[in-house]
């Protein structure tokens, strides 16, 4: 049986936060979207847009009673993530996050290396952050994508729901169309022993743990999708390989981050891959998480 979201995060804490967080209510846990573990400060809860704090009984409290994190407890943690094995994890140190089980992402703070490839060496906090399948939210785009003869690139700001609204817009294609999803931090698809613990489509490849940039060239060259969806698009190296691929008739479907038309076109890559006819349609979020604002045809 798939375990929450919350008792994989169990798996990683020390004894001493884990007995207190195994006694939190099932309802306290549900719509959890984050859980920030900082040295010297208590372990926060974050449920949409409210945040709350638990004693050592792991119940809700104030501040002054809450459930404190120290040092050794986030070394600990970290070392839980790397499975006791740092020196192996050279990139996820470099980029700041590790993606455990059910693409739950934890995001490191604290102090990097003063080198030219820096690396975290120092963490002081931790931010679990709580990837969810929420089937039928991209039911309303899903129709307009496939009927499309060019792309969508999906816009929001940070904790809009970009990345939820994808993964289920990829499902919706992936069962339609061949699909090549580029996974590059494992956060959409959740591979486990290389299967998908998200639905992803029943048409879709998934390509993990390199950059964008590459994954899209390998996918052209390799698996002949007839269409490729990616995160968190942002760098003139990610706009050359969707040029490269959209000049092969591969369509995208991609997240930016923009909250309005005019934020869009003020970013260099959204602004030229528009210009240069990549999409055909620009979805906008806002309000609830993965809430569809707005719907905007370029055609």
């Amino acid at each position: 049986m798939k375990r929450s979201a919350y008792e994989v995060i169990l798996d990683y804490m020390p004894h001493k936060l884990r007995s207190a967080m195994e006694l939190v209510s099932v309802s306290m846990r549900s719509g959890l979207s984050e859980i920030r573990i900082r040295s010297g400060r208590p372990v926060s809860f974050f449920c949409e847009g409210t945040s709350f704090f638990i004693d050592s009984n792991g119940r809700c409290t104030e501040r002054k009673n809450a459930l404190t994190a120290d040092y050794e407890d986030i070394c600990r943690i970290v070392e839980n993530l790397s499975r006791h094995s740092l020196h192996s994890c050279t990139r996820q140190l470099r980029q700041g996050v590790f993606v455990i089980e059910g693409g739950i992402r934890v995001g490191l703070a604290g102090t990097y290396t003063d080198s030219a490839e820096p690396v975290i060496r120092e963490v002081n906090g931790l931010n679990f952050r709580i990837a969810r399948e929420v089937k039928g939210c991209a039911e309303p785009v899903g129709s307009v994508l496939l009927n499309s003869r060019r792309g969508m690139l999906i816009c929001g700001g940070v904790n809009s729901g970009k990345t939820t609204l994808l993964r289920d817009l990829c499902r919706i294609v992936g069962n339609c169309e061949k699909v090549t999803l580029i996974d590059e931090r494992n956060e959409i698809s959740a591979l486990v022993c290389g299967t998908p613990a998200n639905d992803v489509g029943a048409f879709t490849d998934v390509i993990c743990g390199i950059s964008r940039y590459s994954g899209i060239i390998s996918a052209i060259r390799t698996l002949s999708p007839q269409f490729i969806f990616c995160d968190e698009i942002a760098s003139d190296e990610d706009c050359e390989a969707i040029l490269s691929g959209h000049g092969c008739g591969v369509r995208f479907a991609a997240t930016i981050h923009a909250e309005n038309y005019e934020e869009l076109m003020a970013r260099r890559v959204g602004s030229r891959l528009i210009s240069e006819g990549v999409f055909s349609d620009v979805v906008f979020l806002g309000g609830k998480v993965g809430n569809i604002r707005e719907v905007r045809s370029l055609a």
